[in-house]
């Protein structure tokens, strides 16, 4: 009997190992799976990369419109190529022939509007008197010089009348406190003491002294371009507002540009002058008090664009300065060099610099002429300079400069007149230097140049 109990009880214990071991069995089979589902690191990187291979999808489509803002709020790329650059100026003289020759050419007479027929000059400047009588301020416009017209309104009419002040805006080196210090050269306007002398209190003297009970002859500005940059300042404007509503001063002004209109409001255009008998206000009004005349004479702007160079294409661009792409800045390259500037420079250089500048000229032409280029421009004489190390060897054998110093102290009177100007070479040859005038004129100078 004990016997058969231990064998139940091996049997049983036998059972229970079976079962133990089928346990841990489902228990590895379970950790196998839980170990495939969860990827190693490797794997998730794998993954992470090819999710980012994907395409990725917009969200937000592109319009018409957004495409149509975002192509205008790029800035646009402008070259530095400019035209003018390539086309060398002219001097004084070949334009005058050339105005000349073409002028033959056409033989076209020249326009006469009816405004310089005496009957009808003499009718419009009575009406001009009559409206500035009447307490209006007169703005000419029209396409044509109106100056000559202006001038002689101002001699026949104006200067029996009263005071003539005449402006010239369009000069470039006018400034507004030259017309205040006009008005004050009048008898009796700088009597009264200023306790600054800014423009706001120089125009609030003159405006009293016209505006006392005291009868004084009337002041008659003739203002040439109102439009010009001195006169359409915050200030300035400010202060001529100030005197065109004074019963005793009157103005008559034109206006050249097309948006010059857009300078005066409504109101300033349509304000009143106050009658001359009556006292006038505590605190003045401001002003214009315009009446428009068409005043188009068609004929040309010679003196008001006298200080232009119109002997050149750069004279006519009214950019701002243009911005260099490459490294390869010009130095001394700002004015445009003339026959007239480089003969004036050299008659006041020492005999060293003369024999310099002959030199580098001479190189340059030699240059020119074992070339095939013909018509050059300033920007292409470039090519045509010489170096600076050869120049120095070459100058110091003929003994006109001994040392480096000695050398930039002779270009540098040439680089300061722009007739000598400078750059890096393309091909990292160091600085080359040349003369900024074609082939003829360059050859002139020096003609003149051996002559003297």
């Amino acid at each position: 009997m004990p016997r058969y109990l231990d064998d139940d009880k091996e049997r049983s214990s036998e059972s229970d190992e079976e079962e133990v071991e089928e346990e841990l069995l489902d228990e590895e089979s379970e950790l196998e799976d839980l170990v495939q589902a969860t990827p190693s690191r490797r794997k998730r990187k794998q993954d992470v990369v090819d999710k980012d291979e994907l395409p990725v999808t917009n969200i937000i489509v592109e319009t018409a419109f957004d495409a149509y803002f975002k192509h205008n709020s790029t800035r646009s790329r402008t070259s530095a190529n400019v035209f003018s650059l390539l086309v060398p100026p002219l001097t004084a003289e070949e334009y005058a022939e050339g105005i000349e020759a073409a002028s033959k050419g056409l033989n076209l007479e020249p326009l006469q509007p009816s405004i310089f027929i005496e009957s009808s000059r003499e009718f419009l400047f009575v009406r001009f008197m009559r409206e500035l009588t009447e307490g209006f301020n007169l703005l000419i416009y029209g396409f044509g010089s109106k100056r000559r017209v202006l001038n002689e309104f101002a001699t026949e009419y104006c200067a029996k009348a009263g005071h003539v002040v005449v402006v010239n805006g369009f000069q470039p080196e006018f400034a507004f406190k030259d017309l205040l210090s006009s008005i004050e050269r009048i008898p009796g306007v700088l009597d009264s003491e200023l306790s600054s002398t800014n423009p706001e209190t120089q125009s609030k003297r003159i405006y009293d002294f016209f505006a006392a009970s005291v009868p004084r002859r009337p002041l008659y500005l003739i203002i040439h371009n109102i439009d010009a940059a001195p006169l359409r300042g915050p200030k300035a404007k400010s202060c001529l507002a100030l005197l065109a509503l004074n019963p005793r001063i009157h103005i008559v002004a034109s206006i050249d540009h097309i948006n010059a209109p857009l300078l005066f409001s409504t109101s300033e255009s349509s304000a009143r002058k106050s009658d001359a008998h009556t006292s006038p206000p505590a605190v003045p009004r401001r002003g214009f008090a315009w009446l428009w005349h068409d005043l188009t004479t068609l004929t040309p702007y010679d003196f008001e664009l006298a200080f232009v160079d119109r002997t050149s294409i750069k004279g006519a661009h009214g950019g701002g300065p243009r911005k260099k792409t490459d490294g390869l800045v010009v130095q001394g390259a700002g004015a445009t060099a003339t026959t007239e500037t480089a003969l004036h420079v050299l008659a006041s250089v020492t005999q060293k610099a003369k024999k310099l500048f002959a030199l580098i000229g001479s190189k340059q032409l030699e240059s020119i002429e074992e070339s095939d280029v013909t018509g050059a421009g300033e920007k292409d004489l470039q090519q045509f300079g010489i170096g600076y190390d050869m120049l120095f060897n070459i100058a110091r054998d003929d003994f006109i400069a001994t040392n480096d110093t000695a050398m930039r102290s002779l270009l540098g009177e040439f680089r300061d007149h722009n007739l000598v100007v400078s750059a890096q070479g393309t091909s990292g040859s160091g600085e080359v230097l040349w003369i900024p005038l074609r082939k003829e004129r360059l050859a002139s100078v020096l003609k003149s140049l051996q002559e003297t």
